[in-house]
């Protein structure tokens, strides 16, 4: 790990800083911190730890009550961590240069310092920008289109026509432009209908490991700027969603749903198809959305419904259940 003095730390952060300077060679939390390390306060759950801590340095709120030379007193605790370890201390090791295993086909085009991992395959006229990282084991079909600075971990396969926008971030696992589930009824049988559209991801969004977007059955599945997808996500033809929305683990989508921006779905939510939901819209966990959703509201239960009206519900039914007992 390296050593960082912890002046250029607190200047990094624009933190306010009264103790002696040092050098902080890791990352740790409030618990498993010690001499050398630096940790942070985030969640006032945890302040008791602020006494027992063996971190060299904390990052704090502006507003903790509790003095200490130790604390880095900043905005936003979290946040100047995460710039701390994405700056000094993420050294995951990455592919460089272009495999000599990996199939690049002649009418590709590569931008300046890609590196592309063994078994990889690129197909025809397939961009790839600047500064791109494939790892091994990624099929990107024919005509796919990927912005600057994107990472695409193992296993990761985008199908033809799709367009990764710049700065994505694609797990391991992750399938991009697979057919849409669409089937017309005719004779007693399922006939497939054909999927012809795409997926097009927008600037810096991640898309977690082992999720799943269809493409298009016409026109483009969309994921607005800045979304954050988790692990085991499914999300159907014709899904739009907006800019900056948390979409957590095993969430599903169906079909022409469109999200807002600035959503937020906890797990194990779905959604029925055709529905609209707005901005701000906060989704509870293990919730069934079945109707639209307006600006603001914050829903859940099965079927979702607002917030007030869930509460509601469940205290009628705790007192029944007394009543009857």
């Amino acid at each position: 790990m390296p050593a960082v003095p912890l002046s250029e730390i607190v200047s990094y952060v624009s933190g306010r800083y009264d103790g002696p300077d040092g050098t902080i060679t890791g990352v740790a939390s409030l618990a498993d911190a010690t001499d050398g390390q630096i940790s942070f306060l985030a969640n006032p759950k945890y302040v008791a730890e602020l006494a027992s801590t063996g971190a060299t340095a904390v990052l704090v709120g502006n507003d903790l009550a509790i003095e200490s030379p130790r604390w880095i007193r900043v905005d936003n605790p979290y946040f100047a961590m995460a710039r701390i370890v994405a700056r000094y201390f993420d050294q995951k090791p990455m592919p460089r240069g272009i495999s000599p295993h990996a199939s690049i086909a002649s009418s590709a085009r590569l931008g300046r310092n890609v590196a592309v991992g063994a078994f990889t395959s690129i197909g025809e006229q397939v961009v790839i920008g600047n500064n791109v990282v494939v790892f091994p084991n990624v099929t990107i079909e024919n005509g796919v289109t990927i912005g600057d600075d994107c990472i695409l971990y193992p296993q990761v396969s985008i199908y033809y026509g799709c367009r990764i926008g710049r700065r994505c971030i694609i797990q391991s696992g992750v399938v991009i432009g697979s057919d849409g589930y669409g089937f017309a009824t005719e004779g007693g049988r399922h006939h497939k209908i054909p999927q012809i559209g795409i997926v097009r991801i927008e600037d810096d969004v991640e898309i977690g490991a082992n999720s799943t977007i269809d493409r298009a059955a016409l026109g483009e599945t969309v994921i607005g700027e800045g979304t954050k997808i988790d692990n085991l996500v499914q999300i159907g033809h014709n899904v739009k969603i907006g800019k900056h929305c948390f979409i957590v683990a095993q969430v599903g989508i169906a079909g022409s749903t469109e999200l807002g921006d600035y959503v937020a779905v906890a797990g194990q939510s779905g959604f029925s198809g055709h529905l609209k939901i707005g901005n701000r819209v906060q989704v509870a966990a293990k919730s069934a959305v079945l109707e639209d959703v307006p600006d603001g509201t914050k829903v859940m239960g099965i079927p979702a419904v607002p917030f007030r009206e869930f509460a509601r519900r469940e205290a009628a039914l705790r007192r029944l259940g007394k009543k009857t007992g």
